[in-house]
């Protein structure tokens, strides 16, 4: 007589929860939307306030998706990436972004071309 490992007491394997996982809205990107390098070589100063903004095309340097729309403050280069110091309830956070997920704070002063 055939006896399943559920009848017998035996849990059942759960699936992986992943980096993505549970992001299939959040980082769906518009259908249309056309490619452009300028977000890549974006530069920005330390002491300047930028918003995490997910670019799904691009999966290196992108943060986890509980930092969606928190803003930072740049601290310093790491190779192209950027390390921004994020303040969460009463944690400090540092986190090492690509320049493709940011966008600089309205308000905030710009960057001058090629100074970085």
């Amino acid at each position: 007589m055939g006896c399943s490992a559920w009848a017998e007491g035996e849990k059942m394997t759960t699936s992986g929860r992943g980096f993505r996982a549970g992001t299939r809205r959040k980082l769906a990107s518009a259908k249309r939307k056309k490619f452009k390098v300028e977000p890549f070589l974006q530069v920005f100063k330390p002491g300047q306030r930028v918003v995490i903004r997910h670019d799904p095309s691009s999966h290196g340097g992108m943060p986890h998706i509980r930092y969606k729309g928190k803003v930072g403050v740049i601290r310093d280069t790491r190779g192209s990436a950027y390390v921004l110091d994020l303040k969460i309830g009463r944690k400090e956070r540092e986190l090492i972004v690509n320049p493709e997920h940011l966008t600089l704070l309205a308000g905030s002063p710009p960057a001058r071309a090629g100074s970085r």
